[in-house]
């Protein structure tokens, strides 16, 4: 079961959103889990009344999730995807995966930025880095199949500003997490930091890389990373190892010392949703009580 879930904020439009990636991405579907309440909505939340709340896209077994709010937030680049594309996954074989991967390109380039053209690079036969029309960030990536099997979307983190951070946040990350490791690439020459590290969380793929002072963005809640928790104490430990802007906390959701949005929330949030009132209780929460939902 993955553990961690990268959620995407969409403004209104998740469904749509939702229906786009399933027809992009390969091996992808798009399905609405839960919807908002009818009625008792607060009201900057009225107008989304009964219309869906979140909604879950699997690509190739991995799960991302989408939710349907307003124009609160956006995602930035310093959360970005990287698509694995194996040939040996595709029938026809590499050419059939260049076909899959220029195909995506062109989706996701139409309304979108190119931030790295697709071309050749040293770390791949085929990659490229661009921005959608939503605001998400997808890096391309034809893979070499001798590497043995890759997880289909690695979620990367990109530090940003004076100070090289990656380290640190990945040994904090995976200090958590069982079933976790890491390997890092620094800079060479005078430059600080990580030019690239490949780690696993719950046994779960992950990149990073310090990106240096030249970009004007950061992390913000537009791109969160969902823990599904196994009870009140996996909860309460994470949010206190996390948890590091009082005034980011709000129904699950916190913000830590490097500026990453988390929600950290019962595994079964679903089924607790469904109580009578539930919803309206999650709103008054910061960090989740999952007995008092």
């Amino acid at each position: 079961m993955q553990k961690i879930v990268p959620n995407i904020w969409c403004q209104g439009n998740a469904a749509g959103v939702g229906d786009f990636y399933a027809a992009v991405l390969p091996d992808t579907s798009a399905e609405v889990v839960a919807s908002y309440p009818t009625e008792d909505l607060p009201d900057f939340q009225r107008e989304l009344a009964g219309q869906p709340l979140v909604v879950d896209v699997s690509v190739g077994g991995y799960r991302l999730r989408l939710i349907n709010a307003g124009g609160e937030f956006s995602p930035t680049p310093a959360l970005s995807f990287i698509v694995n594309v194996d040939p040996s996954s595709f029938g026809s074989g590499e050419d059939e995966a260049r076909a899959w991967l220029h195909a995506m390109w062109e989706s996701f380039s139409d309304g979108g930025v190119a931030r790295m053209p697709l071309g050749e690079y040293p770390h791949s036969q085929l990659y490229g880095w661009v921005e959608d029309k939503f605001g998400v960030n997808w890096q391309l990536m034809l893979t070499d199949p001798a590497r043995g099997p890759q997880q289909v979307l690695v979620p990367q983190f990109l530090f940003t500003g004076a100070a090289a951070r990656a380290q640190a946040a990945i040994e904090l990350y995976t200090s958590l997490f069982p079933d976790s490791g890491r390997m890092l690439m620094p800079h060479q020459g005078d430059t600080e930091g990580v030019a690239f590290a490949a780690f696993t969380l719950a046994g779960q793929s992950f990149s990073a890389m310090d990106g240096g002072t030249d970009h004007d963005f950061t992390f913000t809640p537009g791109l969160s990373l969902e823990v599904d928790c196994a009870d009140q104490g996996e909860i309460d430990k994470l949010w206190e190892a996390l948890s590091a802007v009082p005034e980011a906390e709000q129904c699950g959701w916190l913000v830590d010392r490097f500026g990453v949005s988390w929600q950290i929330v019962p595994a079964n949030m679903g089924e607790l949703m469904q109580h009578p009132g539930a919803y309206q209780r999650m709103l008054g929460m910061k960090k989740i009580i999952a007995a008092e939902l």
